[in-house]
């Protein structure tokens, strides 16, 4: 069972992608993390994960930070860009690499869907002048296990439910897994707390770490927000932006769906400002009260008159 450090201060973080504006599910992520920290006197940062520049949106860093600010989530210290760690992670890569704990493949997609999605093997190159990627070997067993704060025990074997992981592409980008891993030890991260739909991701994470010897974060992964056909809110389904014009009452929605009781409490009325409500918030902040599973919305977040 992986066991981070107790004794760290508390560093958290909010990584999003600059591939749109934030919707409802990703202000309910940021939100979240935002609290935990907060709620332990902790510190609160910001990465803009911008190392996908097909799949980026022109000045959705920019308005990612605005959206932020508006709502209260001031975050600490400067903002990591990915887009200029190149050199971190090329010599994480070269480390790996010297150590025999990767190798290159050429695989494609359809190759892999033929084979049930999951690469666990190494490859054995047909022609080493097609475009690679790098992938990290795997031994046979790789159970790796951890408690998460709020889904509870996990075990997953990497090998064999996930697969060798990809730390740089065919098109010569970086993979998630490698930046991810190398800037949360840069940033000493001590809690990482986000959506579940990335929980399948972590065992491979805290892999990482290990032949890093880098110390594991505390993982939390909250419910993912959900529309009313039950699909993660997410810009590949279209979901709008969040209303820049009502940010009081978008945290007062992301809010009751993390748990907390705003409606319910009797001063929640007079609390007229996104900062008003964050300090309220964070004095509140339990993570007993977030839900297993949250309620199904209107892609906007609306949830009727209980969160007004």
């Amino acid at each position: 069972m992986t066991t981070p450090a107790s004794d760290s201060p508390y560093i958290g973080r909010f990584a999003p992608s600059p591939t749109g504006p934030l919707h409802f599910g990703s202000l309910v992520s940021a939100l979240a993390s935002y609290l935990d920290a907060k709620s332990h006197n902790g510190i609160w940062l910001v990465r803009m994960e911008d190392i996908d520049p097909p799949r980026e949106m022109p000045g959705a860093s920019d308005y990612i930070l605005r959206q932020l600010q508006l709502h209260g989530l001031h975050w600490d210290g400067q903002v990591l860009y990915q887009s200029q760690r190149s050199d971190a992670y090329l010599s994480t890569l070269q480390q790996l690499q010297d150590r025999g704990l990767t190798y290159y493949c050429q695989c494609s997609r359809q190759q892999l869907k033929k084979r049930g999605g999951i690469h666990n093997y190494r490859c054995q190159l047909e022609n080493p002048a097609e475009p690679t990627a790098l992938r990290l070997a795997l031994p046979d067993r790789c159970n790796i296990e951890f408690n998460d704060l709020f889904q509870g025990p996990q075990i997953q074997d990497v090998k064999q439910q996930v697969g060798d992981l990809v730390l740089r592409r065919k098109d010569g980008l970086f993979a998630y897994q490698l930046a991810v891993v190398v800037d949360d030890a840069f940033q000493q991260i001590t809690h990482i707390i986000r959506g579940s739909d990335l929980l399948e991701t972590t065992p491979g994470q805290i892999y990482l770490q290990q032949q890093l010897n880098y110390t594991s974060p505390q993982y939390g992964h909250i419910p993912v927000a959900t529309n009313l056909a039950g699909q993660k809110l997410s810009k590949q389904n279209l979901t709008p932006p969040i209303n820049h014009e009502t940010p009081v009452k978008n945290l007062a929605r992301a809010m009751s769906w993390l748990g907390l009781p705003v409606i319910k409490d009797a001063n929640i009325a007079s609390h007229t400002s996104c900062d008003e409500l964050l300090a309220w918030a964070a004095a509140h902040w339990q993570r007993k009260l977030v839900p297993p599973e949250m309620e199904r919305v209107a892609s906007d977040g609306y949830q009727g008159d209980t969160t007004a």
